[in-house]
């Protein structure tokens, strides 16, 4: 008898993560059936009802004792989406349901992102832009251009998307120093860096991109103190979440000109008000939150989770999956 598996994420994400040649292989695996409303209790009551496998996404809200009701025999659950926090519950963990996250192929987009910032920051390509709109040539800022060759690159965080970095980073002739006190130094090594403590990363690096889950233990890691460690000319770059960042720090910081650029895909809060002081430097490029959400890169996140699926329902080993113990450090 073939497996259940349901999509109970809103019909309106679905195709956004799920193409339909990655819907067809889904087949392979099991009956597919589709959540055809939206995330409220009702439609994914619905949709989950004996299913043996559920993927979410975004949107989705937590599978707690009474959906799970509904599903005796749900044994796996999929999050095609980031953080896996929003869909889990102690319930789904007690009964011995297994999770798999999206947050390797989401890793891939965001380390792109980092590096476009590290490549641009380095080029000065954000004021030389907006120097040439103006009418300028190669008149201003043009001698802070720096190739990122024989640079040092910080690190912090070696989750899915900082371990990313520093395999696309590698390419370049760096050195590559870690922050993260949950790897050892041979994992570090294995990754191609160096582990080090936070203050030497920050006080050698000529770039640090910040990679740090979210948690109490990063809330404003760096502010007045830490910032003050970095080099005058370094670069941050911040594509993990806004909290990890003192903001009003940041704004004097930046103000002053002790850092040649800081580039903030993420803010706290999201969006960041209007009036936010961060806006109006030109030294602070600010984006979207766009770094994991690529509109064609979503579709590779429906990809992994039907390998993970095809893995699971093998018996083979989950490459993504989540325990009720890793959630105290991650995002």
């Amino acid at each position: 008898m073939k497996k259940k598996i349901a999509l109970i994420m809103s019909e309106g994400m679905r195709p956004q993560v799920f193409s339909n040649k990655t819907i067809d292989r889904l087949r392979e695996y099991g009956d597919v059936v589709f959540n055809y409303g939206s995330c409220s209790v009702d439609d994914i009551a619905a949709a989950i009802r004996g299913a043996d496998i559920a993927v979410t996404s975004w949107g989705n809200i937590s599978i707690d004792k009474p959906l799970l009701d509904l599903a005796p025999d749900l044994k796996l659950v999929a999050h095609a989406a980031g953080s896996v926090k929003p869909i889990v519950s102690d319930e789904l963990f007690a009964r011995g349901i297994r999770v798999v996250s999206s947050a390797a192929p989401l890793g891939i987009g965001v380390a792109e992102t980092a590096l476009g910032f590290t490549i641009s920051a380095s080029k000065n390509f954000f004021n030389l832009s907006k120097h040439t709109a103006a009418g300028g040539w190669n008149d201003n800022g043009y001698d802070q251009i720096r190739e990122l060759y024989d640079l040092t690159i910080g690190v912090v965080g070696a989750g899915w998307a900082g371990s990313h970095y520093i395999k696309l980073i590698q390419n370049f002739g760096v050195d590559v120093l870690l922050y993260d006190p949950y790897i050892s130094e041979e994992k570090a090594a294995a990754l191609g860096a160096k582990k080090a403590d936070l203050e030497t990363l920050l006080k050698t690096s000529d770039i640090v991109s910040v990679h740090a889950p979210s948690i109490p233990a990063t809330n404003h890691m760096f502010n007045k103190d830490t910032l003050a460690l970095m080099k005058k000319d370094a670069i941050l770059i911040n594509t993990a979440r806004g909290t990890l960042i003192d903001e009003a720090a940041l704004y004097q910081f930046m103000k002053d000109g002790n850092l040649k650029y800081a580039c903030l895909d993420v803010t706290d809060p999201e969006p960041p008000v209007k009036d936010n002081p961060l806006r109006t430097l030109s030294n602070v490029i600010l984006t979207p939150h766009l770094a994991g959400l690529a509109n064609n890169g979503k579709l590779r996140i429906g990809a992994h989770i039907t390998d993970e699926i095809e893995r699971f329902l093998k018996g083979q080993l989950l490459t993504t999956e989540v325990t009720q113990k890793m959630l105290a450090t991650m995002a």
